[in-house]
C-alpha cells in the first residue's frame, strides 16, 4: 500500500508555501507514523534461520560435553534446586 503525495506549484505561490503545504499532504497521509512504527519491528525468523540456530546450540552442547568429558573443561553447576 504506497501513499504518493504530490502537490502543484500554482502561478505565483513561493517555495515556503509549497513546501509547508507538501508537509501538511504528508502529515495528513498518515505516512510518517507508519513507518515510524515499522522502523525498528523485527520479522519473524524463517524455518531456515531457525534451524541453522537450532543446530548451532546443538553443535556447541555437544562439543561442550566432549569437552567436559576429557577434563578440559570445569563442569558447571546446575542451577536451582533440582
Amino acid at each position: 500500500m504506497t501513499i504518493n503525495v504530490e502537490v502543484v506549484k500554482s502561478g505565483n505561490e513561493n517555495n515556503l508555501n509549497l513546501i509547508r503545504r507538501f508537509t501538511k499532504r504528508v502529515q495528513g497521509s498518515g505516512v510518517l507514523p507508519r513507518v515510524r512504527s515499522l522502523r525498528y519491528s523485527v520479522r519473524k525468523a524463517s524455518e531456515y534461520v531457525k534451524k541453522k540456530k537450532t543446530l548451532k546450540v546443538l553443535r556447541k552442547r555437544e562439543l561442550i560435553s566432549e569437552l567436559i568429558k576429557m577434563g578440559k573443561m570445569p563442569e558447571m553447576p546446575t542451577r536451582g534446586k533440582k
